[in-house]
C-alpha cells in the first residue's frame, strides 16, 4: 500500500529530476561546442537551445525544490522512471530544431531510442545530418547506456540518495562498496574501451579507405553505438556502408564487450578470469548464441540467400551478434530478413533479440541471467519430481560468487520473463490493427523496440502511424526500466490522485 505522496515527497523527486536535467545539459554542451568549432551554426543554435532549456529547467527546479532530505526506495524508483521520460523530452529539443524530423513526436521517438540504446530511427535524410548533430545522436547512446542516473552519480555525485538511485536504476550489484565509486568505475571502464575501441576503429576504417578527420568521426560514433549496444549509425546503410570485414570484426568485439555486465568487467579488471567460465550469464549467453546462430546459418544456407559460404557466415554471424547483444547494427537491408532469409533465420533473429544480453550491462531484453535462472528452476523442479521425497535438492549458480537458487529468485526471473513476453505480443497486436503488416513483421518490430535492439523490417519509418510510434516509445521505456520502476510510478501517481491504493 502506498501512502499518498505529500509536498515533501514531490519536492524530493523534483529536486533530483533537476539534477538529471543539469546532467543532460552537460552532455548537450559537448556537441554544441563541436558545432561551433566546425561552423555548423544551425546545429549549434539547436544544441545551445537544448542546453539552455535543460539548464534552466534543472537549475530552477533544484533552486525552487532544494532539500537535504534523503531519498527512500519509492522516491528513487519514481525519479528513475521519470528521468527517462523527462530526459528524452529534453534531449529531443535539439533534434527537433535540426530540421530532420517532421514533428516533435518524431524527435522524441529518436531521443528515447537513443537514450534507451534501442537504435530505431525515424530521421529524415540521415546522410545529410551535420557532423555535430550526428555526434549528439550517438552521444545519447553513451549517456543512456551508462544510465542517465549513473551519469548524474558519477559526475554530479547525488549525495545521500545515491544508493537508492543506483538500485532503482537497475544496477542491483555494487561492484565496489561505495555507490558513487561504483558509478565512476563504470565510467572508467567505458573510458578505457573508448580509447582502445576508437583507436582500433580508426585503424580499421583507414584500411577500408576512410581516413583523417572523417575516419575519426566515424570511429567515435561507431564506438558509442557498438559498446553501448545502441545501433545508431552515421549513414543510412549502417555497417553495410563500410564493406569491410575488419571493421565488422572490431565492432563484433565491442558489441560483445558492451553486452557484458559491468560486474563481470570488474572481475576481469582485477584478474579473476575464472569468472568467464563459471558465471551463469556467460554460460547462458554462449549457449544461446552458439545454438541460435547455428540455426540461423543453417536456415540461411537452406534459403539460398547467399551463394558464397564466406558471405553467408559473415553476414549471418554479424547479424546474430548484433541482435543478441541488443545493438541493432545491420549489414544488409532490413526487408531482406523476411523476403530472402527464409523462415528459420529470421525466427532465430527474433528469439535472440527477445532474450537480450547480460543484466547490469547496456543491453536490453529478458537478459541471460533470467534465462539461466528460469532454466535452472525448471531443472530443479524436475529433480524434485524424479527424486525420492526424502531427498534434499539444492540448486546453485555462480555470479561473482556461489549462490543458492531460492524460490523467490526463480519467481522474480520468470515474472519478468512473462512481462517481456506480454509486452512483445501487445506491441505486435497494435501493429496488426492497422492491417498493413503481417504477424511476422509486427512481432519483429515489437520485439526490437521492447528489447531495445533497433533492427527493423520497415515498420519504423518517418511516415509510421503516430499511435504506433507512441506505443514503441512506451515499449522502449518499459524495456529499459525492466517494468518495476514503471509500475511504481503508476502506483505513485494513482496514490497521489486517489489518496491510497
Amino acid at each position: 500500500m502506498l501512502l499518498r505522496p505529500g509536498p515533501r515527497d514531490l519536492r524530493i523527486i523534483g529536486f533530483y529530476l533537476g539534477k538529471v536535467a543539469t546532467g543532460l545539459s552537460l552532455m548537450m554542451a559537448i556537441p554544441a561546442l563541436l558545432a561551433l568549432l566546425l561552423g555548423e551554426w544551425n546545429s549549434a543554435s539547436a544544441l545551445l537551445a537544448g542546453v539552455g532549456i535543460s539548464v534552466a529547467f534543472g537549475q530552477l527546479t533544484e533552486w525552487r525544490l532544494a532539500t537535504s532530505a534523503t531519498l527512500n526506495w519509492a522516491h528513487g524508483t519514481v525519479v528513475v522512471a521519470l528521468a527517462w521520460l523527462v530526459g528524452s523530452v529534453l534531449a529531443a529539443i535539439p533534434l527537433y530544431l535540426s530540421g530532420h524530423f517532421a514533428d516533435f513526436v518524431d524527435a522524441w521517438f529518436e531521443s528515447m531510442s537513443g537514450l534507451t540504446t534501442s537504435g530505431l530511427s525515424v530521421i529524415q535524410d540521415l546522410d545529410h545530418l551535420s557532423y555535430s548533430m550526428s555526434f549528439y545522436k550517438h552521444l545519447t547512446h553513451f549517456a543512456g547506456g551508462q544510465g542517465i542516473v549513473i551519469v548524474v552519480l558519477a559526475v554530479l555525485a547525488a549525495g545521500g540518495g545515491a544508493g537508492t538511485l543506483y538500485v532503482a536504476e537497475g544496477r542491483e550489484e555494487r561492484i565496489v562498496p561505495n555507490v558513487v565509486r561504483t558509478a565512476r568505475f563504470i565510467f572508467v571502464v567505458a573510458a578505457a574501451y573508448l580509447a582502445a575501441g576508437t583507436i582500433t576503429l580508426v585503424i580499421a576504417l583507414h584500411a577500408a579507405g576512410i581516413g583523417g578527420w572523417r575516419g575519426l568521426w566515424h570511429a567515435i560514433n561507431l564506438f558509442f553505438a557498438a559498446f553501448d549496444t545502441g545501433g545508431f549509425a552515421p549513414t543510412s546503410q549502417s555497417i553495410g556502408y563500410y564493406h569491410s570485414a575488419t571493421v565488422e570484426a572490431v565492432i563484433v568485439v565491442l558489441m560483445i564487450a558492451g553486452t557484458m555486465s559491468f560486474a563481470l568487467h570488474y572481475q576481469l579488471w582485477v584478474g579473476n578470469t575464472r569468472e568467464l567460465v563459471r558465471n551463469l550469464e556467460v554460460r547462458s549467453l554462449v549457449l544461446t548464441t552458439l545454438g541460435f546462430t547455428g540455426a540461423a546459418l543453417f536456415g540461411l544456407a537452406a534459403s539460398g540467400a547467399y551463394t558464397e559460404p564466406g558471405a553467408l557466415f559473415r553476414k549471418g554471424f554479424f547479424t546474430m551478434v548484433s541482435a543478441h547483444t541488443g545493438t541493432g547494427f545491420g549489414v544488409n537491408s532490413g526487408t531482406l530478413f523476411l523476403s530472402d532469409w527464409g523462415v528459420l533465420a529470421p525466427a532465430s533473429v527474433v528469439i535472440v533479440m527477445a532474450l537480450g544480453g547480460m543484466a547490469g550491462s547496456t543491453a536490453g531484453g529478458i537478459k541471460a541471467m533470467r534465462i539461466g535462472l528460469a532454466t535452472k528452476a525448471v531443472i530443479h523442479d524436475l529433480k524434485r519430481v524424479l527424486m525420492p521425497e526424502s531427498a534434499v535438492v539444492v540448486t546453485t549458480y555462480h555470479s561473482g560468487r556461489r549462490h543458492i537458487l531460492r524460490d523467490h529468485t526463480a519467481r522474480a526471473a520468470t515474472t519478468v520473463l512473462l512481462l517481456y513476453g506480454i509486452t512483445y505480443l501487445a506491441g505486435a497486436a497494435v501493429a496488426l490493427i492497422y492491417g498493413e503488416w503481417e504477424i511476422t513483421e509486427a512481432l519483429f518490430e515489437s520485439v526490437s523496440a521492447a528489447a531495445n535492439v533497433g533492427l527493423s523490417v520497415g515498420i519504423v519509418a518517418p511516415d509510421m502511424p503516430v499511435v504506433l510510434q507512441v506505443v514503441y516509445i512506451v515499449q522502449m521505456w518499459l524495456g529499459r526500466l525492466e517494468f518495476i520502476a514503471a509500475f511504481v510510478l503508476v502506483g505513485y501517481v494513482a496514490a497521489l490522485v486517489r489518496g491510497r491504493t
